[in-house]
């Protein structure tokens, strides 16, 4: 049986939400989002996500704090975690976090559908 393509978007701009779920929706994935990182760990346990997509700015502890505390569990690490932002330097947060991509906001939709692509294939 093969896994549910789902991926958990932490983000707390609700026009990003919408327009994810509406892509990749029509892509066949089931998306969930979530608008804070406080208990992403816990979220992304119970949900068993084949991608993670993680704000700059997400309320609570933000993104680079909440990218590093999901790699450093043994059982989450191997999740893709794309980091997503309109920040000047995103490659150099994103790489700070150990996200094991980034997308800059606005992003481009062919960028999109590459990234999910390429990880969806390293994901369990």
């Amino acid at each position: 049986m093969e896994m549910v393509k789902r991926i958990l978007i932490f983000d707390d701009d609700e026009s990003i939400i919408d327009i994810m779920k509406l892509i990749m929706g029509e892509k066949g994935w089931e998306v969930i989002n979530f608008s804070q990182c406080r208990d992403a760990v816990f979220q992304i346990r119970a949900y068993q996500p084949k991608i993670i997509m993680m704000d700059n700015n997400i309320p609570e502890h933000g993104g680079v704090f909440a990218v590093k505390t999901i790699k450093q569990q043994i059982d989450l690490r191997h999740i893709p975690v794309i980091y997503f932002s309109a920040h000047y330097d995103i490659k150099a947060i994103a790489e700070e976090a150990g996200a094991d991509a980034y997308l800059a906001k606005p992003f481009d939709l062919d960028r999109l559908d590459e990234l999910i692509k390429i990880l969806s294939l390293k994901a369990p």
